[in-house]
């Protein structure tokens, strides 16, 4: 085997060739995490503010939290940790997060390239818009980080020969301890791949069915058992196509999503139809149809919500996080078009777009986060907050709360904090403590202003939307022993 055989060849090769547009796009496609004083991406924040929580509790000064070891959904908040202690935590979100950003681009389009055998570079704005998709938006780091080292792992083993086996061994590794979901990907997309090139003939139907199968079957195992807790609600499953990544916050968004998406079926359609006379011309695009249409089979008949035990926190948004794998199969396909000029122009003009909306509402989301900073500014530390802070009617980015979480990074704690009581990420909570509730049935009713105040829980203050008019401006106030902490406030797409 020759060393130029070998995938990490191609990529030494590729980058000696490319390295000057890799560089301009890296710096360009950054500029999102650096644009206003916080980077607004729904549950970055609350990882924020649980770092600082980890600070404290390397310190002594968390009463209650404790830092457990665990093997899954920990390396973005790990290496927020360790470089928030070199840079400080304002700092260190602008560094990790935006080599988050890199690796996630990057990995997809190495991954596109070694299924389509070219650099996709016409579809460069179609890779961008999908890294600052709903995943990214709604602050998935752990998970969103998984599948940009998943793709890297998948682009090294997409053609593997015996050395690139072991070069894909850190990329699958690093991909569990962010998510397992990135590292089931990419093993599950290996061995249906290989699986597949083994059969003859008709037979590789088989796969897809069986895949089809098994996901109809666990879904009907999810809903016919008592034990597990699960909802499907996130509306028609065939507006879950990928192209849903670009709905964010309004429906604005989702007239460009539905612009974006009829776009990419003209420009399939065309290639196809210029390609008509070429026997083979279709096989290019079998195998990454085939794993699109799987995974969208996944996300139509899986529950959006979980919850494995009335002990366990809820594994949320499951088939809209998904759908992220459905859009970089769709890049696949498009990958394998012939790459034209008017491509790069329809969705360059759909890019731009999207990046001027995300300017506007992140640009208001910050607004509101510096209110709360102002109104926590002052209190005295170790105060006890709940937010209640809802974002506007049509937007799906819903975790906008967690903003004043973080806030109160060195001010006050955030009682209603949902991290710890989960038991799903390093910082946990022992029953007691007074820095954060360890119900996370308290915590979600606290989030969503329907917890009853106890005795026990005050001193405790609330701050919520307090004009209608103006959802960034925001008040707090004493909440009272017996009362419903969410009576007072206003609240989006509610009489």
């Amino acid at each position: 085997m020759a060393a130029s055989d070998t995938q990490s060849a191609r990529v030494i090769a590729f980058l000696r060739q490319s390295k000057l547009r890799v560089l301009f796009l890296s710096v360009v496609l950054v500029i999102p995490c650096l644009w206003h004083r916080h980077i607004e991406a729904g549950d970055l924040a609350s990882h924020a503010y649980n770092s600082w929580l980890a600070q404290l509790i390397e310190k002594g000064q968390a009463p209650g939290l404790y830092l457990a070891k665990q093997w899954k959904n920990v390396l973005f908040d790990v290496a927020l940790l360790r470089v928030a202690n070199l840079v400080g935590l304002a700092a260190a979100q602008k560094i990790v997060v935006s080599a988050c950003v890199l690796i996630f681009l990057w990995g997809v389009f190495a991954f596109v390239a070694a299924v389509t055998e070219r650099p996709p570079w016409f579809f460069t704005p179609c890779i961008a818009m999908l890294a600052y998709g709903y995943s990214f938006s709604m602050g998935f780091m752990n998970y969103y980080l998984s599948l940009g080292l998943a793709c890297f792992g998948l682009a090294i083993l997409w053609r593997a020969r015996r050395i690139d086996w072991i070069a894909a061994v850190p990329f699958a590794l690093l991909s569990m301890l962010a998510h397992p979901i990135g590292s089931l990907w990419l093993v599950g997309t290996v061995a249906y791949t290989k699986i597949r090139a083994k059969l003859p003939g008709w037979w590789k139907l088989a796969l897809p069915l069986a895949a089809a199968s098994g996901f109809a079957a666990g879904c009907w195992y999810t809903s016919h058992r008592a034990s597990l807790l699960a909802d499907w609600d996130r509306g028609p499953f065939y507006l879950y196509n990928g192209a849903d990544q670009l709905g964010l916050f309004g429906t604005r968004y989702f007239w460009l999503a539905g612009a974006a998406f009829f776009f990419g079926l003209v420009c399939a359609g065309t290639d196809l139809y210029l390609r008509r006379k070429e026997n083979e011309g279709w096989r290019r695009f079998q195998l990454p149809f085939e794993l699109y249409v799987v995974t969208f089979c996944a996300t139509a008949v899986l529950p959006e919500n979980l919850r494995p035990s009335l002990q366990s926190g809820w594994i949320g948004l499951l088939g809209s996080r998904l759908t992220t794998i459905s859009a970089i199969f769709g890049l696949c396909v498009l990958g394998g078009l012939k790459p034209r000029k008017w491509h790069l122009a329809g969705f360059g003009v759909c890019a731009v777009v999207f990046f001027a909306f995300l300017y506007q509402d992140t640009g208001w989301v910050n607004q509101m986060e510096a209110n709360a900073e102002k109104l926590v500014a002052a209190l005295p530390p170790g105060t006890r907050v709940i937010v209640t802070i809802r974002a506007p009617a049509d937007s799906r980015i819903s975790f906008i709360s967690h903003a004043g979480e973080r806030a109160c990074i060195g001010h006050c704690f955030s009682y209603a904090n949902y991290e710890p009581a989960s038991g799903e990420f390093r910082v946990r909570v022992r029953k007691g403590s007074p820095v954060v509730t360890s119900s996370t049935d308290d915590a979600e009713d606290m989030a969503s202003g329907e917890y009853e105040v106890d005795e026990t829980d005050l001193p405790l203050k609330q701050i919520y939307q307090c004009d209608e008019k103006d959802l960034t401006r925001l008040c707090i106030r004493d909440l009272e022993a017996g009362e419903t902490n969410g009576r007072i406030g206003y609240k989006p797409g509610t009489r």
